[in-house]
């Protein structure tokens, strides 16, 4: 590996984290805002013009705000679980890709980290990482509430991970390949030649067929995905009315922005993947000829999505613990299940 190609990983993954990293504090503007608006009030308007620097007046904030450390909690383990369950958040989006390959100072540079063949293996490894952090924030407290909290989270994303493993596999099973980028293009050439199968020129209509044959893998996913990231109306491990604030109860200052931050660093990559798997990626008008209207493609598919979750979160009421987990074992798994039967289904009547 040469010097040149050792610099353009490090300058792509400083790039990734400082867009991870700034773009979770306009997230919580952009929730803040949606959610005044369903609900006819004004939200943030004071820091700065439109409210658009209240993020960073939280932030600052938060920074100089006392941190205190439970007298009989586990010291070590307190201070790792934060950094614990932001890590898996700011490392699942390496093998998304945000556009095809675009030329930069005369070099050919891909617009993704890593294009791993087992890309979809690793989203669902990467993500399943994150509750160690949580179950160790609340065992490590000392506290009754933060350790309910940390338990509920751990049944949560164990029954939701099935689901959410077996909404990947539709869509692994049509594009013939674990890798994004493939996922990704294979969007774009739905029904291609190759194999016998029917030859669909137009780039939306691909896409659309990919849709039709995955809406209940889309779904699927979609509700998942919220139920793995803790948000509502799933958001048990931090139910405020039962559980104070559940898991983390007894976090102050950067510690307790720490899950702040994962929280919704996990929103964006959820709406990163759920764009790329169903929604075409970086996929769009012009692409072909202009390649830097990938990632402007691929924002504005996230955008929609981070709107869907904020849209959950102002409609639905929490759901009860008892029948949470039971929808997840009863309904979404046999659904999931059968999702994947019916892509192999099409596959084999379609390609044979």
């Amino acid at each position: 590996m040469n010097a040149g190609l050792i610099w353009e990983y490090i300058i792509k993954s400083i790039i990734i984290l400082l867009g991870l990293t700034v773009g979770f504090a306009y997230v919580t503007y952009y929730e803040r805002k949606a959610l005044a608006r369903i609900q006819v009030r004004i939200g943030p308007n004071r820091a700065g013009p439109w409210g658009l620097l209240q993020p960073i007046a939280d932030a600052v904030k938060l920074i100089f705000k006392e941190e205190l450390v439970p007298t009989k909690a586990d010291k070590l383990l307190f201070v790792l679980a934060p950094v614990i369950t932001v890590i898996p958040a700011l490392i699942i989006t390496a093998v998304i890709p945000w556009g095809r390959q675009v030329n930069l100072f005369g070099r050919e540079v891909n617009l993704y980290l890593a294009d791993v063949n087992v890309g979809t293996l690793y989203i669902t490894a990467v993500a399943s990482i994150a509750v160690y952090g949580i179950v160790l924030a609340g065992w490590s407290s000392n506290n009754k509430y933060a350790l309910m909290g940390g338990l509920r989270s751990s049944a949560q994303m164990i029954s939701y991970e099935l689901a959410l493993g077996l909404s990947f596999i539709g869509t692994v099973l049509l594009a013939g390949s674990m890798s994004l980028v493939d996922i990704v293009e294979a969007q774009g050439s739905f029904l291609n030649v190759a194999g016998g199968r029917l030859v669909v020129e137009n780039g939306f209509l691909n896409w659309l067929l990919w849709n039709l044959f995955q809406p209940l893998g889309f779904i699927i996913y979609l509700i998942a995905s919220v139920a793995e990231i803790n948000r509502s109306p799933f958001d048990m491990p931090e139910a405020e009315q039962e559980l104070t604030a559940g898991y983390h109860v007894e976090y102050s200052g950067m510690k307790f922005a720490l899950f702040f931050m994962a929280e919704y660093i996990k929103m964006i990559a959820v709406s990163v993947i759920g764009s790329t798997l169903f929604l075409g990626g970086y996929l769009g008008p012009f692409v072909d000829k202009i390649p830097w209207l990938g990632p402007i493609y691929l924002f504005i598919k996230t955008l929609f999505m981070l709107f869907i979750l904020i849209w959950l979160r102002a409609t639905y009421p929490r759901f009860r613990y008892d029948r949470l987990m039971a929808f997840g074992w009863k309904v979404l798994l046999p659904l999931a299940l059968a999702n994947v039967a019916i892509a192999a289904v099409i596959i084999a009547l379609v390609g044979g």
